[in-house]
């Protein structure tokens, strides 16, 4: 199957959840051989207008990445790839309608990957964006739910979450420097103080903790950890690759999730699959109480108390270094969702 992704902007540019989530499927969909590009503006040195990395080829739409620019040029770009299937970022909305309409000319289908809402766009623009399109893939069911809300029909709608690598779970060592772990990109929504107060309760126990993540609100998540005592136990390791969060995580007993805001919570599901106990402090703007609702490793809170009483509660279950519950989410199941979609879209389009 030919697929082109349409994303203005990679991981080569700007490292975030939604551009590592267009790699990494695209990369997976190569492994399996199929034939991929990734129309983008040009991250690479040179004139060449097409560079492959990784088995994806990334083919230049603009030279920088001006969403209008970049806009008017795809039509013509997604003509040449002649793909059979379109996926496209849904940020910004306005592009989620451009390559609708050149889906609509070239009479391919087109997916939204729809991670979250578009912050500086307007209803009617999100409105007519999920109409725009043939399919729309989300990474939870709260996304979705903000999808619908849009005027998304409920069958054009389906969730399909960021993987899991178990082959590098299985294969990792143990790192046990910390009981307790927290991981995130540590920016406005990242909420670490729930969890280290949450800690601050637990002084006269016996525990290590770790923060793994960076961003501008580490600072001051470091001088809380001084501000409440606590900063000799817990151990800020800054952003690390996965490679290197898995022992960590296989080490510990205990993922807490505290962000106020998680279109999907990735390294929370990593946690999970490493064996931790999840514990999630509800936010309304989260979805990560989905990846432990029903799940016996798994529990809901409200609060840094009850975070702190659910961390000594998890003492009594058994230490895991593999969570067996997860494979779902392994990145091969996980592909085969995509595929799934493209080949409903692909059979839809067929009947016109």
């Amino acid at each position: 199957m030919r697929v082109a992704f349409v994303s203005p902007w990679t991981t080569h540019r700007r490292e975030t959840p939604v551009t590592r989530r267009t790699r990494h499927t695209a990369r997976l969909l190569a492994e399996r051989g199929h034939d991929v590009t990734v129309l983008c503006a040009r991250w690479w040195e040179g004139h060449l207008p097409a560079f492959t990395h990784e088995g994806v080829e990334y083919r230049a739409v603009t030279r920088d990445d001006s969403a209008g620019r970049f806009g008017s040029r795809l039509p013509v770009a997604l003509a040449r790839v002649d793909p059979d299937v379109i996926q496209v970022v849904a940020n910004p909305a306005t592009l989620v309608v451009t390559a609708g309409v050149a889906g609509t000319l070239l009479r391919t289908p087109v997916v939204a990957d729809w991670w979250a809402d578009d912050d500086d766009a307007s209803g009617r623009a999100r409105r007519l964006a999920v109409r725009a399109v043939d399919g729309v893939v989300t990474p939870s069911r709260t996304v979705k739910t903000q999808i619908r809300e849009h005027g998304a029909a409920e069958a054009s709608v389906r969730v399909v979450p960021d993987p899991v690598d178990y082959d590098l779970i299985r294969e990792s060592p143990v790192d046990d420097r910390a009981d307790v772990v927290y991981a995130r990109d540590l920016d406005d929504d990242a909420n670490v103080e729930s969890f280290l107060l949450a800690l601050a309760e637990l002084r006269d126990r016996d525990w290590r903790a770790a923060v793994i993540g960076d961003g501008p609100a580490r600072a001051d998540a470091e001088q809380t950890a001084r501000d409440l005592r606590i900063d000799d136990r817990v151990e800020f390791l800054g952003d690390l690759p996965i490679e290197e969060r898995v022992p960590i995580l296989k080490g510990a007993h205990v993922f807490a999730q505290t962000a106020t805001r998680e279109a999907f919570a990735t390294n929370l599901l990593w946690a999970l699959a490493c064996g931790c106990v999840g514990i999630v402090e509800y936010q309304a703007g989260s979805s990560a109480h989905e990846l432990v609702e029903g799940r016996d490793r798994g529990y809901r809170v409200t609060s840094p108390q009850e975070l702190a009483d659910e961390i000594v509660a998890a003492s009594d279950v058994p230490h895991s270094t593999v969570g067996e519950a997860f494979t779902d989410y392994d990145e091969f199941p996980v592909l085969e969702q995509y595929l799934d979609c493209y080949r409903d879209v692909l059979d839809e389009r067929g009947l016109f």
